[in-house]
């Protein structure tokens, strides 16, 4: 983080700070009026609270690091030149009980080949 962020975030963090003191004395003060048409809280600590959530949010995206692109196929790539075992989707892939397609289909065109093979004889 730089140093504007971080003092972005810590101004934001003191004011958010202030609207929760503030918001606590309002509801103190009005507790004991007993007025039950005043204990909403007013319009500036509500205007307040929402002024430091954006500059916290503000704060830390400008301290936060540059995004990387994405690319599947270099992590994909990775992935295959290691055996797989760090595929998140490995257990999806396998499906346990499930017949091996492609197997299947490899087992179904060699016995096409070899059908194809004795009928030309």
């Amino acid at each position: 983080m730089s140093f504007l962020s971080r003092l972005v975030t810590l101004f934001g963090l003191v004011l958010l700070a202030h609207a929760g003191y503030s918001a606590h004395e309002h509801t103190v003060l009005f507790s004991n009026a007993r007025l039950s048409s005043s204990t909403a809280l007013p319009q500036d600590i509500i205007v307040e609270v929402l002024v430091a959530v954006v500059i916290v949010s503000v704060g830390l995206v400008l301290g936060a690091e540059k995004l990387k692109p994405i690319s599947w196929r270099d992590w994909a790539g990775e992935i295959e030149r290691e055996g797989g075992a760090r595929n998140p989707y490995l257990s999806l892939e396998e499906r346990h009980g499930f017949w091996d397609i492609r197997a299947k289909r490899k087992e179904f065109a060699d016995w096409i080949r070899e059908k194809d093979v004795v009928n030309k004889q």
